[in-house]
């Protein structure tokens, strides 16, 4: 009788108290009905062993889950998630690079700069996945206890039944075709970079000597004033990154549209790349003088290096960039 009133309390003690009398003399009466007349504590310990754990009995007289997510939300759950994370990200690097667009203010080491945004770029995907993890947690978990219908079949997006016609409207991905979300975020993270550093290149760009065990920044190399000029374009150009970078976050893969269009921005960047770097006047005169007295040349071969070297450098990327465009889109 004490094994007998110890597995009641075992089981009870885990139910809302409302229910705990009336489950308890349930229980009882079962364990009584499946014990012999002339019953002893082997027959007892044999019946207790059949009803099985205690937590396991209690959990199938509780009306709620005892999980967080069961398998009828837990699909939709993480396909919310895959949906919603990634466009949340993209939103927060944008609104990271508009705050480090303008936030330099005195001179610093380059590679700090890419250091600082891309630790602050990666502290941020972090920040944000926690916050969009938790709160759709919690509003999945609230509607698991609330939903009233007790079906065990997983329910599709649309919080309907899978049917046959779901199936129409996936979108098969080829593997060769496909972009990884690490892509479309790297792409974004390049944008406030080089965003940042034009925006901030007197500050940034130019000769560094080393001292007291740190480099400081001697002269810088372009000219901003000459820079700034352009701010129209490069806003456009930065636009246009980013709105393709979203795109491709949509898409999820490339198609003959895309590649088109990325083949429009690697054409526009190289004409404004181009027309900015063939500016007379971009480069300081005594970061030009520096340059000519470190390797002794003239200044006109100091700015053929850095002119021609350029623009081969940048023409022949953006033209990888638009033929794998092309021949991912090709792909099958």
């Amino acid at each position: 009788m004490v094994l007998i009133n110890i597995y009641i309390q075992e089981v009870t003690r885990r139910l809302p108290e409302k229910n705990r009398e009336d489950i308890a003399l349930e229980l009882r009466s079962t364990i009584e009905d499946m014990l012999p007349n002339d019953y002893n504590e082997e027959d007892v310990y044999a019946v207790l062993e059949k009803l099985g754990n205690p937590v396991a009995l209690a959990n199938g007289y509780r009306d709620q889950p005892t999980h967080l997510i069961g398998p009828r939300y837990f699909d939709i759950y993480i396909t919310l998630l895959k949906l919603i994370l990634p466009i949340v990200i993209v939103i927060s690097l944008i609104s990271m690079f508009i705050e480090y667009l303008t936030g330099i203010t005195e001179e610093g080491a380059f590679i700090n700069v890419i250091i600082d945004v891309f630790s602050f770029g990666v502290w941020k995907i972090i920040e944000t996945g926690i916050h969009v993890f938790f709160w759709i947690t919690v509003v999945f978990a609230i509607l698991e206890r609330t939903d009233t219908d007790k079906g065990a079949q997983p329910l599709t997006i649309s919080l309907e039944k899978w049917t046959p016609d779901d199936l129409k409207n996936v979108t098969y991905i080829p593997k060769k075709k496909a972009i990884s979300k690490v892509e479309v975020f790297g792409s974004l993270m390049w944008t406030a970079i080089w965003g940042t550093v034009y925006f901030n290149a007197n500050h940034l760009m130019g000769v560094y000597e080393g001292g007291n065990g740190r480099l400081e920044f001697v002269m810088p190399a372009l000219n901003q004033e000459v820079l700034v000029q352009y701010w129209l374009l490069i806003v456009i150009s930065i636009g246009f990154e980013i709105a393709l970078a979203i795109y491709k976050l949509m898409k999820r893969q490339w198609t003959k549209a895309l590649a088109i269009w990325n083949a429009i921005l690697q054409l526009f960047a190289s004409i404004l790349f181009v027309v900015i770097i063939s500016n007379p006047n971009l480069m300081e005169k005594e970061f030009i003088s520096y340059m000519m007295n470190l390797f002794s040349i003239t200044d006109v071969q100091l700015k053929g290096w850095i002119i021609y070297g350029g623009i081969f450098i940048f023409i022949v990327s953006a033209a990888i960039s638009a033929y794998d465009g092309f021949r991912k889109a090709r792909a099958s």
